[in-house]
């Protein structure tokens, strides 16, 4: 049997890039896939692509809603597994550009599973979210729970993502599995997310908008656990569950080979705490805007990450103080401030 042959879509974004180069490293072939949209500023996405190279290594500038330009890359790729990870992202942004979270997350990924149905594609790993647990208030989120209720249009098109692949493991046998991420941060993070946010405003002596007075808890997930969780599943295609009841349906697994998983460190952290734990690496104070619950938003999350570690041995548990060590570390650098 030959190799596999990964494709990895959103390769200039924060998780993409970070699976692209952890395969890269252990010798895989790796074709990525990215539009460098300007949603946050494609400055860091290209400086992120410039960690990528090398031998096995082929990048498509693309966007997801390119149906033509997609099925070219399938046909010409002959990809064996693709890691699903472009999305339009941001649940707060998804309230003022809902169009652009249907041509990404809808139509795109629509024309990931056609291009995975049509060209022999083993094994789709994609990204859905905690989001879709929306109004569910039952802690810690489980696959296990019914998630009808979202909060936000992002939650809803992530939704919608998990419905779309369980119709096409049924239909063509193809198998998928979707990773909900529970708040993921670390080096070469994501701008709008909190902590790059308020390491930015902290150094620049600014104030931080912090959201229902503070009091949200957030299952904070360090980058590296991440990685190594879409890196042990990505050769372990998901199955049918024999125990698979249509009278009492399980949510999370099904008769066809689809399979739903939690990526969270299951340790939440009250967003106070988070900024205390910040303030004591940057050593200064934030000054803090205190506001209300925004729309879209929920008081806490906390994932359930029995089958994952089941399933893969593996359960992320770096400290949120040692992943913010790095953080910070990185983006003084990357930053020079």
């Amino acid at each position: 049997m030959s190799a596999p042959r990964i494709l990895i879509t959103g390769v200039a974004g924060f998780i993409g890039n970070h699976v692209a180069l952890r395969l890269l490293r252990e010798g895989r072939a790796v074709a990525g896939l990215d539009s460098v949209n300007s949603y946050y500023d494609p400055a860091l996405k290209e400086a992120r692509l410039a960690r990528l190279g090398g031998e096995g290594y082929a990048f498509h500038r693309l966007d997801l809603a390119d149906r033509d330009g997609l099925e070219a890359v399938f046909r010409e790729g002959r990809f064996t597994h693709v890691i699903h990870l472009a999305a339009q992202a941001g649940v707060r942004h998804s309230l003022t550009d809902p169009h652009a979270y249907a041509a990404s997350n809808l139509t795109g990924f629509l024309n990931v599973l056609e291009g995975c149905r049509h060209h022999g594609v083993e094994h789709l790993i994609y990204a859905s979210s905690s989001s879709v647990y929306g109004a569910v208030t039952a802690m810690p989120f489980s696959i296990h729970q019914n998630v009808d209720h979202p909060v936000s249009l992002y939650a809803a098109t992530k939704k919608a993502n998990e419905l779309m692949a369980h119709s096409y493991s049924h239909l063509y046998r193809l198998p998928t599995t979707g990773l909900r991420f529970f708040t993921v941060y670390g080096p070469w993070g994501r701008p709008d997310m909190a902590l790059y946010l308020f390491t930015r405003a902290i150094l620049a002596g600014t104030p931080i908008d912090v959201f229902n007075d503070g009091r949200m808890l957030r299952d904070f997930t360090y980058i590296d656990d991440v990685v190594e969780a879409v890196v042990r599943l990505l050769d372990r295609p998901a199955a049918p569950d024999p125990a698979w009841d249509g009278n009492h349906p399980d949510p999370g697994t099904s008769r066809a080979p689809y399979r739903l998983y939690n990526v969270g460190n299951a340790e939440p952290v009250e967003l106070t705490a988070m900024i205390a734990m910040l303030e004591a690496k940057l050593g200064r104070r934030a000054v803090l805007n205190l506001l209300p619950m925004q729309p879209g938003d929920v008081p806490a999350t906390s994932a359930d990450i029995a089958d994952l570690a089941r399933e893969t041995g593996f359960s992320p548990r770096t400290p949120l103080a040692t992943g913010i060590d790095r953080f910070v570390d990185w983006y003084r650098a990357y930053h020079d401030a």
